[in-house]
């Protein structure tokens, strides 16, 4: 079959983040009825692209993209980043067009961009939550060209439980991502010993997998915090430095010249799952982190890092959060406390908008743990604030939030009328880091809204 190129952009991102932009081939959205758009940044003066940071629409992968210090980290690696809204596969199943889609997808973007190397550059698959179980497929399927894997908040290769709630693909006998670093990272908030198992598993069966692990501590699952996306960030550079040849062709990895360190150990009850409450049988000291054939705790019970500044960052991550106390954050609206409900993220705030229809006004502050009332001591001394997750919503100061043009259009009943943020308050010597994600459902009328401010009438 002829490829079909979609060469004229459909609709470059209305935040004016995104250069350009292209329609997939081979895939209509059951969100939206039509293709999905491949939306593409590249950094300011990259004269040549090292890799292509991919994802497909789901939430935190917004804040991640849209993070400006992460922003910075991908210009000094000459690393692009793309976009994919609605997504068009969650497996990376074989037996579907997701693989020629990708593919066509790639050389439409590299001729739309003038940028031709992206065409054939290597990729850094990223997933969040149902989109988490994509980039570990997509690298079995694309060893020599998947620079290393990133699974956000989300899951283990070959898992069992994969984010989007349906059984995964099969590998078959020879498939593997040997030598492919690859970063599963789980909230501290979302524990589940059941998500982590199958990464230890998967070490076990496949002894030249280079599995890193962070647990993200003081964080939930739908929150992406700088701290998180530096780790990110330095692990993509690491993964330039060892993988990625000047001919563009990669190395694999030797799990063996790296470091080990042990497993997270949580010291609160599992929140998550069907274990959900049940205490941990963890906690304790770790063992100490150390090149591979050094390492004295259990290879069993560790993970891969690249070196001694990866693994010794992530024991400073443990460590800090170990044996804290709780504290509780929440949102506060018109000198209210939003109350906890049964939605997805446990709490949803009414859109309460200026006269323009667009701007509102939220406060983050300290609550007890039933979110009923404020708390008047037992938390941390810092300001608690709130990050934007996803959706058209911009920050303007602390307690100032406005609807704006969504980058993905208006046309997805499912997210363009959907806002998620997040209540933070961070930890100190005292506390754990705490996270409140909340969710605001925006009226249809709020593009017509938006165009009438943005006539002035």
């Amino acid at each position: 079959m002829a490829m079909m190129l979609s060469l004229t952009a459909e609709a470059v991102g209305k935040s004016g983040m995104y250069q350009w932009s292209v329609a997939l081939t081979n895939y209509i959205s059951n969100e939206t009825g039509k293709a999905p758009v491949a939306y593409l940044w590249i950094p300011d003066g990259c004269k040549e692209v090292k890799a292509v940071m991919l994802s497909q629409q789901n939430m935190t992968e917004q804040a991640l993209f849209k993070n400006k210090n992460f922003q910075k980290r991908l210009k000094e690696m000459d690393v692009a980043l793309l976009w994919v809204a609605p997504w068009f596969s969650q497996k990376w199943d074989p037996t579907t067009p997701c693989q020629s889609t990708f593919d066509e997808m790639m050389t439409a973007i590299a001729y739309q961009s003038g940028h031709l190397e992206i065409e054939k550059c290597v990729v850094i698959p990223f997933g969040h939550s149902a989109q988490a179980t994509f980039p570990w497929n997509f690298a079995a399927w694309n060893n020599d060209r998947t620079l290393c894997i990133v699974s956000f908040h989300g899951d283990a290769p070959r898992t069992n439980l994969c984010g989007f709630g349906t059984s995964n693909v099969e590998w078959g006998r020879t498939r593997n991502i040997d030598g492919i670093p690859g970063l599963m990272i789980e909230g501290e908030y979302e524990w589940w010993e059941a998500r982590v198992n199958p990464a230890l598993a998967f070490q076990m069966m496949y002894p030249e997998s280079c599995v890193s692990f962070l647990c993200d501590t003081g964080r939930g699952h739908f929150d992406c915090g700088d701290r998180t996306a530096e780790y990110i960030a330095k692990f993509i550079k690491k993964s330039i430095e060892q993988r990625l040849g000047t001919d563009g062709k990669l190395k694999k990895v030797n799990p063996r010249d790296g470091w080990l360190f042990d497993r997270f150990h949580a010291d609160l009850p599992q929140n998550d799952g069907t274990e959900k409450d049940k205490k941990s049988d963890f906690g304790g000291a770790y063992n100490l982190p150390a090149p591979y054939s050094e390492y004295k705790g259990d290879k069993h019970d560790a993970f891969w890092y690249f070196d001694r500044e990866m693994a010794e960052e992530t024991q400073k991550r443990y460590l800090e959060t170990q044996g804290k106390k709780r504290q509780f954050v929440g949102v506060e609206q018109n000198g209210r406390i939003v109350p906890l409900n049964n939605s997805q993220g446990g709490m949803t705030v009414e859109f309460k908008p200026e006269k323009d229809g667009l701007t509102f006004h939220l406060k983050a502050v300290y609550t007890d743990s039933l979110h009923t009332t404020k708390a008047k001591g037992g938390h941390a001394k810092g300001k608690p604030y709130i990050e934007v997750i996803c959706g058209p919503v911009e920050k303007i100061d602390d307690t100032t939030f406005r609807v704006v043009e969504f980058d993905a259009g208006w046309d997805n009943p499912r997210r363009s009328l959907s806002i998620w943020l997040c209540a933070i308050a961070d930890g100190d010597k005292d506390y754990k880091g705490a996270v409140q994600p909340f969710s605001i459902s925006l009226p249809s009328s709020i593009p017509e809204t938006i165009a009438v401010n943005s006539n002035g009438n």
